[in-house]
């Protein structure tokens, strides 16, 4: 079965992350107050739905308690629903619960009401982009603790044609193969 992700907040965060997920084959429930961001997603998530993620009635309608995960994507239009969103979906029982902070406080904010993880999309792309910047070879990377990265890069023309053993990339770049 599929895993069930309740996504509230569509703005380029949310329905990015909405349409990703789709794409991977996870049941999405989208939930936006303005019926322009529902429209659009409802192409390609499985369910949309309008509602105010502050009135907690509303809120309780969608079972966040039933699905895999929630996110509550709101940005930067208002911490303080954001805030409260992320509350209401600890308290409904959401097994997961992602925020979105848009800074330090706001994540502290977030932590304190429950969220298991906070994420702050700005921040986490510029930190990852500084890479790119700073080496061109860089094709991606991805994080998996604080000291060690996976990263797949594009080989220097003078690498080509050499055996692992001749490059000797631990020793002289500090990396594993």
């Amino acid at each position: 079965m599929p895993q069930q992700v309740l996504i509230i907040g569509l703005g380029q965060f949310g329905m990015s992350l909405a349409r990703t997920l789709s794409e991977k084959g996870t049941e999405v429930l989208a939930v936006d107050r303005r019926k322009d961001l529902v429209d659009e997603a409802s192409a390609f998530v499985t369910e949309t739905v309008m509602l105010d993620a502050t009135d907690e009635a509303e809120l309780a309608r969608l079972q966040p308690g039933r699905r895999d995960c929630s996110v509550c994507a709101i940005g930067d239009d208002s911490k303080e629903a954001s805030i409260i969103c992320t509350a209401l979906l600890r308290q409904m029982g959401s097994p997961w619960v992602i925020g979105r902070a848009n800074d330090a406080m706001h994540r502290r904010i977030l932590q304190l009401v429950g969220a298991h993880l906070v994420v702050n999309p700005e921040e986490e792309f510029g930190r990852r982009f500084a890479n790119r910047v700073i080496n061109r070879n860089i094709v991606s990377d991805m994080p998996l603790s604080e000291d060690l990265h996976l990263t797949e890069l594009s080989i220097y023309p003078s690498m080509v044609g050499k055996s692992l053993i001749e490059l000797s990339l631990p020793k002289r770049f500090g990396v594993m193969v």
